[in-house]
C-alpha cells in the first residue's frame, strides 16, 4: 500500500511514450524499485495497437496510470495531457522523465524537497550518459548568435542580458503552482526546443532555473531516436524539428534585429545540427540533409510570418 504520509505522495512522475514500452518499463523499475508512493502517469502517443497493448499490460503490472492518446501529440502535448490528469488527481509537484532516462529514488526525494521549499524553481539533476560522461547540466543559449554552450564554459566577459539559461526536458521537476502559471509546454514546438522555451518563461515569471550538481540522472538518448544499427545517427524527425524550432524560438522571443542575425546564421546552425549525428549521416541525405533543409525553410517561414508580433518585453530577459 502507498504511504500517503510520505511527502513523495504528492509528486506525479510523467513519462511520454512513443513506441518504446520496454524502455519505459525497465527504466521506471530501475528508478522507483516499487517503492514510490506518488502517481506514475504514462502518456502513450499512439504508434501501433500492439505497442498500446504492451504499454497497457506494463501499467497494469505496476499500478501505473496509462493515458492512451489517439494520435501522437508530441513531447510537449503528451506531458501537458499527463500533467492535467495528475493535477486533477491531487499532485502538487510534477517530475518529467524521458522514457530513456533513469534516476534513483533518493535523487527524486532530494529534488522534491527543494521544489517544495521553492515553488518557483525549475530544477534538474546533472544528466549523464550511460558511460558516465556528461550529457548536460545547465546550458546557455547565447542570444546574439543562437549558439548553445554549457554554462560552466561561459566567458567571463559575457553579457548576462544576452544569455538564456535552460535545463533539459529529459528530467526536471517543478511545482504545480509554477506549471499552471506557465500554462505547461508550448505545443507548437511538438518536439525539441520546447524545454528551452519553458525555461525561458520560468525566468520571465521571476522563477529560477537550476541544475543541482550533487544530483544525477542517466539518459541513454539513442534508445528513442537513434537510427537502428548506427551509433550516433539521428532520426529525420530530430533533424527537422531542431532546425525548424530554432527559428520558431527566435520568432517568439527575439527582437527583429536579433532574429535576422539568427536567420543569417542558419546555414552554420544547420551544419551543427547535422554533425550531432556524425559525418556518416552525409552519406544518407534523405534522412539527414533534406530534413534539415525542410526544417530550416519551415522555421524561416514561421519567423517571417511572426516578426511583426514580437513584444518589447521579450528583448532582454535576465537570467
Amino acid at each position: 500500500m502507498p504511504n500517503i504520509s510520505d511527502p513523495l505522495a504528492s509528486l506525479a512522475i510523467l513519462v511520454v511514450n512513443y513506441g518504446s514500452h520496454d524502455v519505459v518499463e525497465a527504466n521506471l523499475i530501475r528508478s522507483l524499485r516499487h517503492e514510490f508512493p506518488g502517481q506514475v502517469v504514462i502518456v502513450d502517443n499512439f504508434t501501433t495497437s500492439e505497442e498500446r497493448q504492451s504499454m497497457r499490460d506494463a501499467c497494469s503490472r505496476h499500478g501505473w496510470t496509462l493515458l492512451a492518446l489517439d494520435t501522437n501529440e508530441g513531447f510537449g502535448g503528451g506531458n501537458n495531457r499527463g500533467a492535467d490528469f495528475a493535477i486533477r488527481q491531487g499532485a502538487t509537484e510534477l517530475l518529467m522523465v524521458n522514457p530513456d532516462a533513469w534516476l534513483s529514488l533518493e535523487t527524486i526525494r532530494h529534488m522534491h524537497e527543494q521544489v517544495r521549499e521553492d515553488p518557483m524553481l525549475q530544477l534538474a539533476p546533472v544528466v549523464l550518459r550511460p558511460d558516465g560522461s556528461l550529457y548536460c547540466a545547465e546550458v546557455d543559449l547565447h542570444l546574439e548568435s543562437g549558439e548553445m554552450r554549457a554554462t560552466r564554459r561561459r566567458p567571463a566577459d559575457a553579457d548576462p542580458d544576452q544569455i538564456h539559461t535552460w535545463v533539459s526536458g529529459a528530467c526536471f521537476i517543478m511545482s504545480v503552482t509554477l506549471w499552471e502559471r506557465l500554462g505547461g509546454f508550448d505545443e507548437e514546438y511538438f518536439l525539441y526546443w520546447e524545454d528551452v522555451d519553458l525555461s525561458r518563461r520560468v525566468v520571465q515569471l521571476g522563477g529560477t532555473v537550476r541544475a543541482d550538481s550533487e544530483l544525477s540522472a542517466v539518459h541513454d538518448e539513442g534508445t528513442t531516436h537513434r537510427v537502428s544499427g548506427e551509433n550516433r545517427a539521428k532520426s529525420p524527425i530530430y533533424y527537422f524539428y531542431n532546425s525548424r524550432n530554432r527559428l520558431l524560438y527566435a520568432a517568439k522571443f527575439l527582437s527583429r534585429p536579433d532574429g535576422q542575425r539568427w536567420m543569417r546564421h542558419t546555414p552554420r546552425a544547420s551544419y551543427g545540427i547535422l554533425l550531432q549525428g556524425g559525418r556518416r549521416q552525409f552519406m544518407n541525405p534523405r534522412r539527414s540533409i533534406w530534413p534539415v533543409l525542410r526544417g530550416s525553410i519551415a522555421g524561416m517561414r514561421l519567423w517571417r510570418s511572426r516578426t511583426s508580433t514580437i513584444r518589447p518585453e521579450n528583448l532582454n530577459p535576465k537570467r
